[in-house]
């Protein structure tokens, strides 16, 4: 039951919004899928980075990177814990700017948005079985298109407004993704200088 949405937004997006709008789950079911989904990026890296490795440069040459288990544990829990906060905090603000839309969506709507939307970007980290950068980009490119496309067809449905202000409000959210993006970066980043980055093998 955790993922019977999942099917639909993927064969057929509008319908599936349709019926995630007319049978509005509860707020723990919404946070409930979010927790499940964001095992694969976090659990995936933690194989891939310790298991895998990552092959850097071209050829027969060229270097494999792995990191220690217990590093690469670390880095994966962060990650969860990031990936949640970061599609929690994606719904309060899909919440809080509905209001300059003449939308009034409650805490469960807004995190249906973020959680089905966030979906197909969090199941770009099975791209991590073939550990190559420019596959998982690839990858990872598809599952954005694919999350902003969700984005922008279920605004309208959820929130109840017209095509047009869903554009924008849809533009307004990904604007507002893409800031918060930069700031778990960055946090990333300061974590990494305090002595907490990676430990290869």
């Amino acid at each position: 039951m955790i993922l019977n949405h999942l099917f639909g937004i993927y064969t057929h997006p509008k319908e599936e919004w349709k019926t995630i709008d007319k049978k509005h789950e509860s707020y723990v079911y919404a946070l409930t899928h979010i927790l499940f989904i964001a095992l694969i990026p976090s659990g995936m890296a933690y194989y891939s980075s310790s298991v895998l490795g990552w092959s850097i440069g071209a050829g027969a040459t060229a270097d494999t990177i792995k990191l220690t288990h217990d590093s690469a544990l670390a880095m994966s829990v962060a990650m969860y814990f990031g990936l949640i906060v970061g599609v929690i905090a994606l719904a309060i603000l899909i919440h809080e700017l509905a209001k300059s839309f003449d939308a009034e969506p409650n805490y469960t709507q807004s995190l249906e948005i973020a959680a089905y939307t966030a979906t197909p970007l969090f199941m770009a980290g099975f791209g991590a079985f073939y550990p190559e950068l420019w596959f998982l980009m690839i990858v990872v490119l598809v599952g954005i298109s694919y999350s902003v496309y969700l984005l922008y067809s279920g605004v309208p449905i959820m929130l109840h407004i017209p095509e047009e202000k869903g554009f924008i409000f849809s533009s307004s959210v990904v604007t507002c993704g893409l800031v918060l993006m930069v700031i778990l970066m960055a946090g990333s980043v300061i974590l990494w200088s305090l002595g907490l980055g990676p430990q290869y093998a």
